[in-house]
C-alpha cells in the first residue's frame, strides 16, 4: 500500500513514512502466523507505544502526539492495511482514553493519562452486554456507591470486549441507580479482585486480538475512578462514539485497501486468452468500481474528521463514514476474491481474510442500521 495522501505539515508526512516503517516491519511479517494460530502478539502494542502511535490524538502536555484527528485516522488505516486486528484494537485504544481527556477531573488526567497515552497501558471499551448491544440504556451491569466512601462494587457481565483480559484498564459503563439517567462511567483497573474473564470468542476474523466477556463479582474501585459525575455514562458513551466511528471507518478503508492492491498486483499477473486479466475490459471496470469505492470512503472519513479538527459538529458524518467505508470494506473484499477466482478462496493468498475481517466492521461501534439511524435523525427537523 502506497496511497498518495495530502497531509497538512510535514511533520504529518514524516509520521505517515514512519508508520509504514513501522507496520512493513513489525506487522506484515507477523499477521499471517498470528491471525492463523489466533495467538495474541505479545509485545507488539509496546512497540506501538513507543513509537508514539497509541495516543496520537491527544495533547503533547499529557503524552500524546498533537495531531489533528484527519492525520491520526490516516496512520490507522495504513495500519489496518497490513493487519486489522491491531489496527482495530488501536482505535478501541483511542476509543477508551477519550472519557477520561474529555470528562475527567484535572487531577484524574494528570494521574492516569499519560501512561494510556504513552501505551503503558492499553485500554478496552466495556458498554455493551449481552442484553444490551445497540440499547446502551438497558445496561444492567451496577455500581453501588459503599456509604462509608470506599469506592464502588460493581456486579454483572459485560459482552464483546477488545482487548478483553490483556487490556491494563477498561472505560466501564455501569449502572448508578434506575432509569436511562442512571448510567455512570468508570476507569476501572485491568488487574482487580473479583474481575475475571471469558473464553475467547470464537470469531469470523480480527483473531489475534481477544474479544470476550467480563464478570464482574463485587468487585470494588475506588471512588477516585468515577469519571464525569453519577449518571452522566451514556452522555460520555456517546460522546466517545462518535471518535470511534470514525476510527472503524478508517479502519475499514486500510482493510479495503488492502484487497484492492491485492486484486490489481493479481490482475498484473495473471494472463487468460494470452492477456493480462486487467486488460480485459470486464475485470477492468471491476477494478476500476473498486479503486473509485476506496477513494470515496477515505473523503468519506477525512471530511467528517476535518470538521471535528475544526470544532464543527461531526456526529451525523461520523455515521456517514463508518455505514460508507464499512459497506465499501465488504463490496471490494468480496470482489477481490472474484478477481482471483479460485485461489482467492483459498488461505494462500490474504482476500479470503480480508473478506472475513470486513463483516464485523458493518456490526461493531453501532451497526450500519443504527448508523442510518442517527443520519436520519441528524436530517430530521423539529416540528413546528
Amino acid at each position: 500500500m502506497d496511497v498518495d495522501r495530502l497531509l497538512p505539515t510535514p511533520e504529518a508526512a514524516d509520521l505517515i513514512a514512519l508508520t509504514r516503517e513501522i507496520a512493513d516491519n513489525e506487522l506484515s511479517p507477523r499477521v499471517d502466523a498470528h491471525e492463523a494460530a489466533e495467538t495474541y502478539p505479545e509485545g507488539l502494542f509496546t512497540t506501538l507505544g513507543r513509537a508514539g502511535l497509541l495516543g496520537l490524538a491527544y495533547p503533547e502536555e499529557y503524552g500524546g502526539g498533537g495531531q489533528p484527528y484527519e492525520v491520526y485516522l490516516q496512520v490507522l488505516e495504513e495500519l489496518a492495511a497490513r493487519w486489522a486486528a491491531v489496527a482495530v484494537a488501536t482505535s478501541v485504544h483511542t476509543l477508551a482514553c477519550h472519557p477520561l481527556y474529555a470528562f475527567g477531573t484535572d487531577a484524574q488526567k494528570e494521574r492516569w493519562l499519560p501512561s494510556m497515552l504513552e501505551g503503558r497501558l492499553v485500554g478496552g471499551y466495556s458498554l455493551s452486554e449481552p442484553q444490551a448491544g445497540s440499547d446502551a440504556a438497558a445496561l444492567a451491569c451496577k455500581a453501588e456507591r459503599q456509604e462509608d466512601g470506599g469506592g464502588y462494587r460493581i456486579t454483572g457481565t459485560k459482552a464483546w470486549i477488545t482487548h478483553g483480559g490483556k487490556a491494563g484498564f477498561y472505560a466501564l459503563f455501569a449502572r448508578t441507580a434506575p432509569g436511562g439517567h442512571g448510567i455512570s462511567c468508570f476507569l476501572a483497573p485491568g488487574e482487580t479482585e473479583g474481575l475475571s474473564f471469558g473464553a475467547p470468542e470464537r470469531k469470523m476474523g480480527l483473531q489475534a486480538v481477544p474479544t470476550t466477556s467480563a464478570y464482574w463479582d463485587g468487585a470494588l474501585i475506588g471512588e477516585d475512578r468515577l469519571i464525569g459525575t453519577e449518571g452522566q455514562g451514556l452522555q460520555i458513551a456517546f460522546s466517545a462514539l462518535d471518535n470511534g466511528r470514525l476510527g472503524i471507518a478508517a479502519c475499514a478503508t486500510g482493510l479495503a485497501q488492502a484487497a484492492l492492491d491485492a486484486a490489481v498486483d493479481y490482475a498484473n499477473e495473471r494472463t487468460t486468452f494470452g492477456r493480462r486479466i486487467v486488460d480485459h475490459q470486464g475485470l477492468g471496470f471491476l477494478l476500476a468500481d473498486m479503486a473509485a469505492a476506496v477513494d470515496a470512503a477515505r473523503a468519506t472519513y477525512l471530511d467528517a474528521a476535518r470538521r471535528r479538527d475544526l470544532g464543527r459538529p461531526f456526529s451525523r458524518q461520523a455515521s456517514a463514514a463508518k455505514l460508507i467505508a464499512t459497506d465499501t470494506a465488504m463490496k471490494v473484499t468480496t470482489d477481490a476474491v472474484q478477481v482471483l477466482g479460485g485461489y482467492g478462496y483459498t488461505r494462500d493468498f490474504p482476500v479470503e481474510r480480508y473478506m472475513r475481517e470486513a463483516k464485523i466492521m458493518q456490526i461493531f461501534e453501532g451497526t450500519n442500521q443504527i448508523q442510518r439511524l442517527v443520519i436520519s435523525r441528524g436530517l430530521a427537523r423539529p416540528e413546528k
